[in-house]
């Protein structure tokens, strides 16, 4: 069976010399629950970055469902879903504007990225919110 997310010797060391995470391997079966737990600096967010392909690794092998998140970007971005503990978007930035920066992570072209912000506000009736800023939702 071809595991969920297949993470092999993987290591990040960033430009200071900090080494964040050093060959760690692990396999989480379609189905399986898992965390990432630890104190501070274990390399849990690291580790995240980089099956999110937001972050580069140093070394190593990391694929979803059997694809590989260095030659199959953006493929491996629609098997996977991160939810952050906090808010990771300005709360007063306007809303449309976070779609399309949303969008950006994606590696939509701005101007498709502008195009799905009005397809889908629409979709939701919330057309008329895109220039509202977010936390006043």
């Amino acid at each position: 069976m071809t595991a969920a997310i297949h993470i092999e010797n993987l290591s990040k060391t960033y430009a200071n010399g900090s080494e964040a995470l050093k060959n760690i391997s692990l396999d989480v079966q379609p189905g399986d629950f898992f965390a990432l737990l630890g104190p501070n600096g274990a390399g849990k967010s690291t580790t995240i970055g980089i099956l999110a392909t937001l972050v580069k690794k140093t070394s190593g092998k990391v694929e979803i469902f059997g694809k590989n998140v260095d030659t199959h970007v953006y493929e491996t971005k629609l098997d996977l879903g991160v939810v952050p503990q906090e808010v990771n978007f300005n709360l007063f930035e306007k809303t449309g504007d976070i779609l399309k920066t949303q969008a950006g992570y994606y590696g939509l072209p701005r101007r498709l990225a502008a195009e799905r912000t009005e397809k889908y506000l629409r979709k939701l009736g919330l057309w008329d919110k895109r220039e509202v800023r977010s936390r006043t939702l």
